[in-house]
């Protein structure tokens, strides 16, 4: 009987893809992510007026805890125009996330073996269910904090704070804390790529400790340490799950991969 080798099952009976072929390919998924980001902004524009008055609620809410005036004012004729096609936009984005996530992962799954491709689904429900937990978390818990502090250290003056500037700084927040909210995502990445492994992360943790402190202390708007703490609890704790994260990856890597054949002696 004829030696048959078994293929790996990542590869494919066609022939593989040449450099152009692949951006091509590549050339057709971000096609498909504008269009849907585009999508998504035409139905961010028509809510931007709602977005917009739900974004204002903390800024609002700070400046009635401190008894100033409850309102927001803009000194550029075009600011409230500037002002809803921002919001817009990043609605836009945040509607089309899903669509653009699975784009991602049809662009990289040829490279993947079939049982790895089987996490399509779970990729894009995880990756948006974390990006919105991180923007629901800084809407809930950062952003309330970071204004009350800023209001309460510019209590010597009269307030006149921009539309524009307010929703600049809340959508960096917001942003901001739903893409750390992605680590354990890109983690499970690097993990299946075998670039790092759970291993690696618990040895290298106090490393990590101090990147996130850097880290936290670049995008905290504040000066104060506990607004500080607010962004390095939440980066702390997606570090340890990013952990067990890479350790469930390597598991299940391990366990697919096919037995070593003992070393025949030489003849």
């Amino acid at each position: 009987m004829p030696n048959q080798t078994r293929l790996p099952d990542n590869e494919e009976s066609s022939s593989k893809m040449s450099f152009f072929e692949h951006l091509e390919e590549l050339r057709r998924h971000i096609l498909y992510s504008v269009g849907a980001l585009a999508v998504g902004a035409g139905v961010g524009l028509y809510y931007a007026n709602r977005i917009y008055q739900w974004l204002a609620v903390p800024m609002l809410e700070a400046l009635r805890k401190e008894k100033m005036a409850v309102q927001l004012v803009f000194t550029d004729p075009a600011g409230p125009v500037k002002l809803y096609i921002t919001v817009g936009l990043y609605a836009g984005a945040v509607i089309a996330l899903p669509f653009i996530l699975w784009q991602l992962w049809q662009f990289v799954a040829p490279g993947l073996y079939k049982h790895e491709r089987r996490v399509v689904v779970p990729f894009v429900f995880f990756s948006t269910v974390l990006f919105l937990a991180g923007a629901i978390f800084a809407f809930l818990v950062l952003l309330p904090y970071t204004l009350r502090f800023l209001v309460v250290i510019g209590q010597p003056f009269q307030p006149m704070i921009s539309i524009n500037a307010y929703y600049d700084l809340a959508i960096i927040i917001l942003f901001g804390t739903g893409l750390i909210f992605e680590l354990p995502i890109v983690i499970f990445f690097l993990s299946l790529i075998g670039v790092v492994t759970p291993g690696f992360l618990w040895r290298n943790f106090r490393y990590a400790v101090l990147v996130i402190a850097l880290a936290a202390a670049a995008v905290t708007p504040t000066t104060d340490i506990f607004t500080m703490c607010l962004f390095m609890v939440p980066m702390m704790l997606l570090y340890l799950v990013s952990i067990g994260v890479s350790y469930f990856v390597v598991r299940r890597k391990r366990r697919a991969a096919p037995p070593r054949r003992a070393a025949e002696p030489a003849k």
